[in-house]
C-alpha cells in the first residue's frame, strides 16, 4: 500500500449556524491547517497515488481567502469540512482540519 500526506494552511472566514448561543454564529477566520491523507495499493500511471498539486487545487485554492459559507453547500465546522475533503479528493481515506491549536476534528473513511 502506498501512502502519501499532504499538509497545507488556509486562511479563511466562516460561520456556524448552531442550535444554541454561540460566539462562532458571527464572522470570524481562522488560519486552518489542513492535514490530507491518501492511499492507494497501485501507482496511477504517473507513479503517483495522487499529484500533491490537484490536492492543492481541490481544497487550497477552492477555500484559501474565502468566507467558507459562500463556497461550501454545509455548515463549515471542522468536521464537515474534513468529510468534504475526503470525498472530494481521489483516494483520501483521512483528513484532519485544525482551525486553532488545540482544536482538531478528522474524518477517516472505513
Amino acid at each position: 500500500m502506498y501512502y502519501i500526506k499532504k499538509r497545507f494552511e488556509i486562511s479563511a472566514a466562516h460561520f456556524l449556524t448552531l442550535s444554541y448561543r454561540s460566539k462562532c454564529t458571527s464572522v470570524h477566520g481562522h488560519n486552518w491547517i489542513v492535514t490530507v491523507e491518501c492511499r492507494s495499493e497501485e501507482l496511477n500511471s504517473d507513479g503517483m497515488v495522487v499529484d500533491f498539486t490537484h490536492i492543492k487545487e481541490q481544497v487550497m485554492e477552492r477555500l484559501d481567502h474565502k468566507l467558507l459559507n459562500d463556497v461550501l453547500p454545509f455548515n463549515p465546522t471542522a468536521e464537515n469540512i474534513a468529510r468534504w475533503v475526503v470525498d472530494s479528493i481521489p483516494n483520501c481515506f483521512r483528513c484532519e482540519v485544525q482551525e486553532s491549536e488545540g482544536n482538531v476534528a478528522a474524518y477517516q473513511k472505513d
